[in-house]
């Protein structure tokens, strides 16, 4: 029998995890030390006042032995996105014991984490979860040089497709015309997406309506990046039914125009490598000859690879803005 227990946090604990946090992460944790971060990511506004986004694990005297923040992606909290898991080094096993009982305490049907550590996969698959490497796909600019990508293989692949894309101008322009909410896992609901790329705090996004006549199955998030006086373009999620992203892959060539940008890149998992093609995305491979920077603000000029974990594949897709990703890095 364990020696600890377990809860999930209320309002009155975050200053108690903000110290521990700062006590046991080893740097002062911008999510956690940044009050507007705090507030977006761990505590649900108005709708939920009552919550607080944290599980703990207690020694028996009741200070904390562990932490693990969570991110809901929709109001009901059915499916979660672990964020910062942290046990004090004096608590064996705590941290474990507290990430095997998440399904239990949060009542989540999924749970996922988006930028795990690689070498942490085999302890998310003691629980029986499934980690693997994100897929990274992109789709170049025709031109005879790149500032941006170092381009060995110039390879463009053709699209086609009959969608269109239009802008969002704001959340009410989303609400009344997108009609893919419910499709696919984690499920995102319009709280969600006006938070996450209506009111996120310190960055903006640009939001579009994949229409396929009048319908809008598909919505499609980016931002629009100056590197150097070059351009990228970040598609960080899509959401809705993602097979129906091949009829969108002309709209998004000419996006890529449109906006001046060198390349368009997209960090996923779930969606197949074929689907991707068909909408005129190369897969970078881990081994390819080119190198599509993702550190742009400043800019490194090198690949990164990117791992998650998710606790039920069926039908999951995870994408660069899912949990706490995609966000500028702010030092404290």
């Amino acid at each position: 029998m364990s020696e600890y227990t377990f809860r999930l946090a209320v309002p009155g604990d975050k200053d108690a995890i903000v110290d521990f946090m700062n006590t046991h992460w080893g740097s002062r944790h911008p999510l956690v030390n940044l009050p507007d971060y705090f507030a977006y990511y761990y505590q649900n506004g108005e709708a939920h006042p009552d919550r607080l986004n944290f599980a703990l694990c207690l020694f028996p005297s009741g200070e904390i032995a562990a932490v693990c923040g969570f991110i809901p992606s929709s109001l009901a909290g059915d499916e979660l996105w672990i964020s910062i898991w942290c046990a004090d080094k004096r608590a064996k096993g705590s941290g474990l014991e507290l990430m095997a009982k998440m399904p239990q305490l949060t009542g989540a049907s999924r749970l996922s984490c988006n930028n795990i550590r690689p070498h942490t996969i085999p302890f998310y698959e003691f629980l029986g979860y499934i980690g693997a490497r994100m897929n990274h796909f992109y789709r170049l600019a025709p031109r005879t040089a790149y500032k941006v990508a170092r381009i060995k293989d110039a390879s463009i692949l053709p699209v086609g497709g009959e969608g269109t894309l239009r802008r969002f101008a704001d959340f009410k322009a989303l609400q009344a015309q997108f009609s893919g909410l419910g499709a696919g896992h984690p499920k995102k609901d319009l709280w969600y997406l006006e938070r996450r790329y209506f009111a996120y705090p310190r960055q903006s996004y640009l939001v579009y309506g994949g229409f396929l006549g009048n319908a809008c199955p598909l919505l499609f998030c980016l931002r629009r990046v100056e590197v150097e006086g070059a351009f990228v373009l970040r598609l960080v999620d899509v959401v809705g039914d993602h097979s129906l992203l091949p009829h969108f892959g002309a709209a998004l060539d000419r996006l890529l125009g449109e906006m001046q940008a060198e390349y368009i890149d997209c960090y996923c998992w779930g969606v197949p490598p074929e689907t991707m093609a068909a909408a005129g995305f190369c897969e970078r491979a881990e081994d390819g000859p080119n190198i599509i920077p993702h550190y742009l603000t400043p800019p490194l000029y090198e690949n990164v690879e990117y791992y998650l974990f998710t606790s039920d594949p069926e039908g999951f897709a995870m994408f660069r803005a899912d949990g706490d990703q995609d966000r500028p890095n702010i030092s404290c």
